[in-house]
């Protein structure tokens, strides 16, 4: 049986109804139609989905969406600064961090979360941030370079 929820993402309050069972996962994109956020495996052990729940990252394949009520959920549309794009987000076109794309979102939202809790973190503490977040076509490198220039600038715009 359907049961109402409310659920604030990327500073809006949309209010749906959901079976109980529904992960955040599968509220986000079938009855939100926010579709950045991906299916992965369905298991907890690729990062695609990866959201952040009041700024700490979440594998939403993982959380109830009943158990999300009241908090801040960030998908990957809340990234972007209006029209502007996030420096992760500039920086992955930049670096060429982002070929098939399936991974980004999580990974964008995963390093943001790092970025925010550590504003200069070591190239080990960046690998370290993103080792649940699997990607099979970059190699990594261009990932990490990426969120070492995201840091860069958002540094800069702190001063």
């Amino acid at each position: 049986m359907k049961q109402p929820i409310s659920l604030i993402v990327n500073g809006e309050r949309y209010d749906t109804l959901c079976q109980p069972n529904l992960t955040l996962l599968e509220v986000l994109r079938e009855n939100l139609q926010l579709t950045g956020t991906k299916h992965g495996c369905e298991l907890g052990e690729c990062g695609a989905c990866a959201v952040l729940l009041d700024g700490e990252p979440v594998l939403s394949c993982l959380v109830l969406a009943m158990e999300c009520a009241g908090q801040q959920i960030t998908t990957v549309e809340g990234l972007a600064r209006g029209a502007e794009l996030h420096p992760l987000q500039a920086a992955f076109a930049d670096h060429g961090a982002a070929q098939c794309g399936y991974c980004t979102p999580g990974i964008l939202l995963t390093a943001k979360a790092l970025l925010e809790r550590n504003p200069c973190p070591s190239r080990s503490e960046v690998r370290e941030a993103l080792s649940g977040n699997l990607c099979r076509c970059t190699g990594y490198l261009q990932i990490l370079d990426a969120v070492d220039a995201a840091a860069q600038v958002l540094r800069e715009e702190q001063r």
